[in-house]
C-alpha cells in the first residue's frame, strides 16, 4: 500500500505494532519524550508530506498524558504536511462524560470537549471501538468510523463456551440493553437485564434481575469495566438467581483501584476483555482475565479507509 504511515502513541505499542505487522507495515518512526518539567514533545522521525497517516493511540494508562501526546501527534503530522491524519482510539478517553445528569447540573461534557480538541489539533477522522454512548460520534464534525467488538465476541462465545445454546446474555445496566438484545439475537437466546440504582459514581446502591437465568450460564455484556464493583454485584446476582456459571464479556477492560482483587473473589467462570487497552500486567495478578485479539478488525478498517472501501462489513464481520 503506498502513502500509508502508521505511528503509535506510547500507551498501547503492541497493539500498534499488530496492526502494523497485519498490514505489512513498519510502524513509523517517532520519538516521544518529556522535559524535565513534564511537558511532552514528540518528534516525527520520517516524511509525512502527502502521506495518509494513522496514529494509534488508546485512551488507558495516564490518560491525560496520552491524550495530550495524541495530539500532538496529530499536529506534528499535520503542519509537516500529511495529507490527512487518522486517529485511531480503540478506547476513546473520557466517554463516560457524555451529558449532563439531572443531579450534577455544573457537571462538563467532556467527551465534546476531546471531540473539539481532537478536531482543532488537525485530525481530519476518528476511527474508534465500542463509544460508550455511539451519539458522541455526533460531537464530531469529521468522520467517525465507531467499529464493533460483537462479531468477535460471538465468535469467542460460540468456540469457548460449550452450553452457549443453553446461556442467558444479561446487561449489568439499562443502558446496554441494546447490546445484549443484539448479541441474544445473533445466538438466538434469551436475555435478561439487571437494574441498578447508584447513589454515587462508581459506587452501586442495590440491583434488581429482570429476566430468568436459572439453571442456565449467564454472560454479563458490557462496553467497559472499571472498578468492577457492578459485574461483580452482578456475578453475585445471578449465581443466588441459580445460574450455573457466570462470564463477563467487556469491550474495555480498565480495571483499576480494587478492580483485580475484585474479580479474583467473585462467581466468575472467566472475565474477557479485549485488547483495545493493554492487558499483561492484570492477567500476571488475575487468572480469570481472557484477551480477545481484535487489532485486525482496527488494521482492516484502516486498510479500507486507506483505499476508499466501504468499512460497515466489520459491524457484523470477523476479518480472517
Amino acid at each position: 500500500m503506498p502513502n500509508i504511515k502508521i505511528f503509535s502513541g506510547s500507551s498501547h505499542p503492541d497493539l500498534s505494532q499488530k496492526i502494523a505487522d497485519r498490514l505489512g507495515q513498519e510502524l513509523g518512526k517517532v520519538v516521544t519524550k518529556k522535559f524535565s518539567n513534564q511537558e511532552t514533545c514528540v518528534e516525527i522521525g520520517e516524511s509525512v508530506r502527502g502521506e495518509d497517516v494513522y496514529i494509534v493511540q488508546s485512551g488507558c494508562g495516564e490518560i491525560n498524558d496520552n491524550l495530550m501526546e495524541l495530539l500532538i501527534m496529530i499536529n506534528a503530522c499535520k503542519i509537516a504536511s500529511a495529507s490527512r491524519v487518522t486517529a485511531v482510539i480503540p478506547c476513546f478517553p473520557y466517554a463516560r462524560q457524555d451529558k449532563k445528569d439531572k443531579v450534577g447540573s455544573r457537571a462538563p461534557i467532556s467527551a465534546k470537549l476531546v471531540a473539539n480538541m481532537l478536531s482543532v489539533a488537525g485530525a481530519d477522522h476518528i476511527i474508534t471501538m465500542d463509544l460508550h454512548a455511539s451519539q458522541i460520534q455526533g460531537f464530531f464534525d469529521i468522520p467517525v468510523d465507531n467499529l464493533y467488538a460483537e462479531p468477535a465476541v460471538l465468535k469467542w462465545i460460540k468456540e469457548n463456551i460449550n452450553e452457549w445454546k443453553n446461556c442467558t446474555i444479561v446487561s449489568p445496566d439499562a443502558g446496554g440493553a441494546k447490546r445484549v438484545t443484539s448479541i441474544a439475537d445473533h445466538l438466538n437466546v434469551d436475555f435478561a437485564l439487571i437494574h441498578k440504582e447508584r447513589k454515587k459514581a462508581n459506587e452501586v446502591d442495590r440491583m434488581v434481575l429482570v429476566g430468568d437465568v436459572k439453571d442456565r450460564v449467564a454472560i454479563l455484556v458490557d462496553d467497559m469495566a472499571d472498578t468492577c464493583g457492578t459485574i461483580c454485584h452482578a456475578a453475585d446476582k445471578l449465581v443466588s438467581a441459580g445460574a450455573t456459571k457466570v462470564y463477563a464479556i467487556l469491550t474495555h477492560g480498565i480495571f483499576s483501584g480494587p478492580a483485580i482483587s475484585r474479580i479474583n473473589n467473585a462467581n466468575f467462570e472467566a472475565v474477557v476483555v479485549t485488547n483495545t487497552i493493554p492487558q499483561e500486567d492484570k492477567i500476571k495478578h488475575c487468572s480469570k482475565i481472557q484477551v480477545i485479539d481484535i487489532s485486525m478488525i482496527l488494521a482492516e478498517a484502516i486498510r479500507r479507509t486507506h483505499n476508499g472501501e466501504s468499512v460497515s462489513y466489520l459491524f457484523s464481520h470477523v476479518p480472517l
